[in-house]
């Protein structure tokens, strides 16, 4: 009888367990992107220095910005910004204002950081999540210090709103 009683009980509970969140939130998509949550964007074999010192100096010669994405392949959101900002519409609206250069940064929230030299030339003394986004003018001044760490939640931006942060 007791077991009858906890089997009802245990029966009753099972509606009210949670739903796993990728049930609850479908995976979005990224038009002209077959996997918006996969990139190899962040080459961990680069010389990074080198790779943003590049982007400043053809900053220099053409007068536009330099995005500095600093994050990982290995992290969701930084899969969905740099797929997001190499798709073919956000690309060609994002060319004319900035030369855009992905830095492996690893995942330094998590204690297994890349690239320390990076952020820190920036004055990115801890790297809170990824990706950590630096908008640079041609002399390397981060000109978002404020709201660079924000982009931690990319993934949870639309490619319209990356689109109206990064061109206003």
């Amino acid at each position: 009888m007791t077991r009858q009683i906890a089997l009802a009980f245990v029966a009753l509970l099972l509606p009210l367990t949670p739903v796993a969140a990728s049930e609850d939130a479908p995976l979005r998509s990224i038009p002209g992107v077959a996997e918006p949550y996969e990139t190899t964007a962040f080459d961990p074999d680069a010389d990074a220095m080198a790779a943003v010192d590049a982007a400043l100096a053809e900053a220099r010669r053409s007068g536009k910005r330099v995005l500095l994405v600093m994050g990982s392949n290995d992290c969701h959101d930084s899969a969905w910004f740099a797929n997001a900002v190499t798709s073919a519409d956000l690309a060609a609206t994002l060319a004319p204002r900035y030369h855009i250069v992905f830095v492996d940064i690893g995942m330094p929230q998590v204690g297994q950081g890349k690239n320390p030299e990076v952020p820190a030339r920036f004055g990115f003394k801890k790297i809170k999540g990824t990706p950590t986004i630096a908008i640079l003018d041609a002399r390397g001044q981060v000109l978002n210090r404020k709201t660079a760490p924000q982009w931690q939640n990319a993934a949870k931006r639309s490619v319209q709103e990356i689109q109206t942060e990064l061109t206003q």
